[in-house]
């Protein structure tokens, strides 16, 4: 039985990227460049699916490309100790937990404008009056 093919707009279609997005990959070496069809056309496989949903997921967790490089660098060995992708997850939380305080201090922030809000007049408002820039700036 013959390995599945697949055109870069089936692959895309299958690991829900779009085509730029893949030939990015391609350019800065996370998915290796397929062979090509008599007629020049990519002719991705089964290995190039599985590569590129593992991307996509590392992606989804928030992974920028080097960590996701050096993701797929150590799943490509699997007898190595795990211990360098439990740092690179335990990073990432990190990464995350920063992001997420940032957010909450942005809240806050944004609630304490709004409850001074009035309800009255633009030429009132106080959330127009702390987006706006002091006099002299």
């Amino acid at each position: 039985m013959a390995a599945a093919t697949y055109s870069i707009g089936s692959l895309g279609r299958l690991t829900g990227t779009n085509v730029e997005t893949i030939r990015y990959y391609e350019r800065i070496g996370l998915l290796p460049a397929p062979p090509r069809t008599a007629g020049n056309y990519r002719a991705y496989g089964d290995g190039h699916v599985r590569r590129l949903a593992f991307i996509r997921r590392a992606r989804g967790l928030g992974f920028p490309l080097e960590t996701v490089r050096a993701l797929l660098e150590v799943a490509d060995r699997p007898d190595q100790s795990c211990a360098a992708v439990d740092t690179l997850a335990r990073q990432q939380v990190a990464e995350i937990e920063a992001r997420m305080a940032d957010l909450a201090r942005l809240r806050d922030e944004l609630l304490r404008i709004a409850d001074g809000c009035g309800g009255g007049r633009i030429a009132d408002c106080r959330i127009i009056e702390a987006l706006s820039p002091a006099a002299g700036d």
